[in-house]
């Protein structure tokens, strides 16, 4: 009987072409490995996504490595992740990094905390 072969996993997060350019440019300066993204309780939404600069790669990251740049999710924010694709905007007042992520269900009205469900399988 032919073993069965493991279903590719899917990627966690996608980063935009902005993104990218933007997280690398960062990463130029030697800040660290990657570029740690999670989700924590807090605000009035009741959750906030969270970025840091990762020093070293924790044993449970997941790895997502797009267009060059390399994101390290914490693995309790996988399953509020799923989907999400991570862009870098510019406008007149402000620029930074933006969440789109399908799993998002609203947001407080000064766009600093967010509403997230767990992603279905």
């Amino acid at each position: 009987m032919a073993q069965a072969q493991a279903r590719p996993r899917p990627q966690v997060m996608k980063v935009t072409e902005a993104a990218a350019t933007r997280i690398a440019e960062l990463m130029a300066r030697g800040e660290g490995v990657g570029l740690r993204v999670g989700v924590k309780n807090g605000g009035c939404a009741g959750m906030e996504y969270t970025m840091e600069w990762a020093k070293e790669q924790g044993k449970y990251d997941e790895v997502v490595e797009d267009k060059g740049a390399k994101i390290l999710i914490d693995p309790k924010a996988i399953m509020f992740l799923l989907g999400t694709e991570m862009d870098f905007q510019t406008s007149t007042l402000k620029s930074g990094f933006v969440f789109n992520n399908p799993n998002q269900v609203s947001a407080c009205g000064c766009g600093e905390s967010v509403q997230i469900i767990p992603a279905v399988q």
